[in-house]
């Protein structure tokens, strides 16, 4: 102690200062490093450009062939007709009717699977539940079985309970493919968490609920962040499941928009196709922007511990 008592303060500043200085010298593995991170943005940036430039063309400059110019005239004329008078098939209005049904199928279907999986993955991890280790086993199968097996049953079977094609029928689809992802996630969070706290609460007269909504729950934000942000991701650009559960009436955005790009009437619009695309993707988009940081800080905190 004495001895780091005589370090003085000028020291201590110039190894501060030492520890944050950048490196003079440019070596070779810096100079891969920035290449290999510029090449990687530009394999994903350069599609996204390609795609805004030409949505804001008009049809005689996206014929021109010219993927990479700037349009002479930039103009939201193919945005307009993408979101309100684009035919996707008998249908000219838009890619909105669309967008309305992936929000109705969103938000029920985002709500009850994390609520369920929270659920059942903190049931999993702190109680004992009779069967709880067979029961997380069948979970993990379902996660890691192709959903495309299931299809035929539920159809058969939505069928008999007369759900199929509603608005039900394919958030409850959403539901049962989300929870065990779900579960998984919580159970191992929880089972990092510090089992003293469970067994204090447990101490101080709190039952399951109790623990659950007044102990855990709270701790769980970076969690509920993860679980938000794959959750939405995964069901908003879900294709298969809305064109085969959804029926007519509910059919959401990534349905309308494979309509209206392999529509076969008339000349190919490019520039309203690329319109649509960028609008079908811009919710995943901005929930990844808006809470990017809480994602990573969910999954240090505990989502792939085992």
């Amino acid at each position: 102690m004495a001895a780091i008592d005589t370090i003085s303060p000028a020291t201590l500043d110039r190894a501060a200062a030492h520890r944050g200085r950048r490196p003079r010298r440019l070596t070779a593995g810096r100079v891969g490093l920035y290449a290999f991170l510029g090449l990687s943005a530009a394999f994903f940036l350069l599609p996204l450009y390609i795609m805004v430039v030409t949505s804001l063309k008009t049809m005689d400059e996206v014929r021109l062939a010219n993927i990479f110019a700037w349009p002479s005239d930039p103009g939201f004329q193919a945005w307009v007709a993408a979101w309100s008078t684009a035919c996707t098939g008998l249908d000219c209005s838009g890619i909105q009717v669309g967008f309305l049904n992936s929000v109705k199928i969103l938000i029920p279907s985002v709500i009850a699977s994390i609520a369920l999986g929270s659920v059942t993955g903190y049931a999993l991890s702190l109680w004992r539940v009779k069967g709880a280790n067979i029961l997380f086993v069948v979970l993990l199968l379902g996660a890691f079985i192709p959903y495309q097996v299931f299809i035929y049953p539920l159809v058969r079977i939505f069928s008999t309970l007369g759900i199929y094609g509603s608005l039900p029928g394919i958030v409850l689809v959403h539901v049962i493919f989300g929870l065990p992802v779900m579960t998984l996630l919580f159970r191992n969070f929880y089972a990092g968490l510090p089992v003293e706290l469970f067994k204090a609460a447990r101490i101080d007269g709190g039952g399951f609920w109790q623990i659950f909504v007044h102990v855990m729950l709270p701790m769980s934000t970076p969690m509920l962040v993860v679980a938000v942000i794959l959750q939405v991701t995964g069901i908003w650009n879900d294709f298969i499941l809305g064109l085969v559960f959804a029926g007519r009436e509910n059919l959401p955005m990534t349905v309308q928009l494979n309509n209206i790009v392999n529509s076969a009437q008339g000349e190919k619009l490019y520039n309203v196709n690329m319109a649509a695309t960028i609008l079908t993707a811009l919710v995943p988009l901005v929930v990844y922007l808006l809470s990017g940081r809480w994602f990573v800080r969910g999954i240090a905190a505990g989502s792939v511990k085992g």
